[in-house]
């Protein structure tokens, strides 16, 4: 699997800073915060966005904020993203968290309109393919938040995660007083909440809060070696169905389960007149592999 992998990691495409792909830019005196890389060859399909600000630790800041959204809004248009990857550019870091330092230069009135903003992007983030956290080093506080806005989470064993915000004299404003009881169950997102408790890797691999442990490697980048392969087990299934099948957990899960069988009723419905559905039948009878088109 080792080699194999690294002869794909040959077949990519350069990182696309903000301005090459054709969003925003906020000025050129800087590197960008946030760079969009596509795969090709064998991985086609998966997209990696790289979160890059190494002197604040990816924290969570405006800049990295608003670049985050202009390229979410310019990928969901994107039908050629099969799998998204969210991954660090700074070794020993997934994402600090809030950018507290910021944040002591904003009034009050300026720290809730910056939070509602935090809560949109975590929205964003629920992408409709599926979406990969690639958590390779801390994940604190926003820097959970955002991975637990993604379907899943492959951590290095030695990371080290938590929602701290209690121990900083707040309460998780990004989305995890929801996703982490819906994760974990209520209790259990209580006790981390409430303790500001950090979990490593492997711990948050045996509590359900991450998908796959896995141990770092000298390179730094064992997590998201693992995120890969799981995109790469992803990406021959069928992508309408896999979409729909996402839209029928999310929703299902925020209803009773009579509403959520209507639910995944209707994504059904959607998927039946597909060539995909077809394709799939008939590889069945042929008895070789499908060759899904995405239609």
């Amino acid at each position: 699997m080792q080699r194999a992998l690294t002869s794909a990691l040959r077949l990519t495409r350069p990182w696309r800073p903000l301005q090459a792909c054709g969003y925003a830019s906020h000025g050129t005196a800087r590197d960008p915060e946030i760079q969009v890389r596509s795969l090709a060859g064998p991985d086609q399909g998966i997209t990696e966005i790289l979160m890059n600000r190494p002197r604040a630790r990816n924290a969570l800041g405006n800049v990295l904020v608003s670049e985050l959204l202009e390229a979410l809004a310019q990928l969901r248009a994107d039908r050629q993203v099969r799998v998204l990857i969210f991954r660090s550019g700074v070794k020993g870091v997934f994402c600090a968290g809030a950018d507290l330092k910021e944040r002591e230069q904003m009034s009050e009135v300026e720290v809730g309109v910056f939070v509602q903003r935090l809560r949109g992007l975590m929205n964003e983030i629920a992408f409709p393919t599926p979406t990969i956290a690639a958590m390779d080093g801390f994940a604190l506080g926003g820097g959970l938040e955002l991975a637990l806005a993604c379907d899943l989470r492959v951590a290095a064993s030695s990371a080290v995660m938590g929602l701290i915000e209690t121990t900083r004299g707040l309460l998780p404003g990004a989305g995890g007083t929801q996703r982490l009881p819906r994760c974990l169950g209520v209790a259990l997102a209580k006790e981390l909440i409430f303790t500001g408790r950090r979990l490593s890797g492997a711990q948050a691999q045996a509590l359900g809060l991450v998908n796959h442990s896995v141990a770092q490697n000298e390179e730094g980048n064992a997590a998201y070696h693992r995120a890969r392969e799981l995109a790469q087990e992803i990406l021959p299934q069928a992508s309408i169905a896999v979409r729909l099948g996402k839209v029928a957990i999310d929703r299902g899960m925020e209803v009773d389960i009579a509403s959520g069988m209507a639910i995944e009723g209707m994504c059904y419905a959607q998927n039946i007149p597909t060539r995909d559905r077809l394709e799939g039948m008939a590889a069945f009878r042929e008895k070789r592999p499908p060759r899904f088109v995405g239609e």
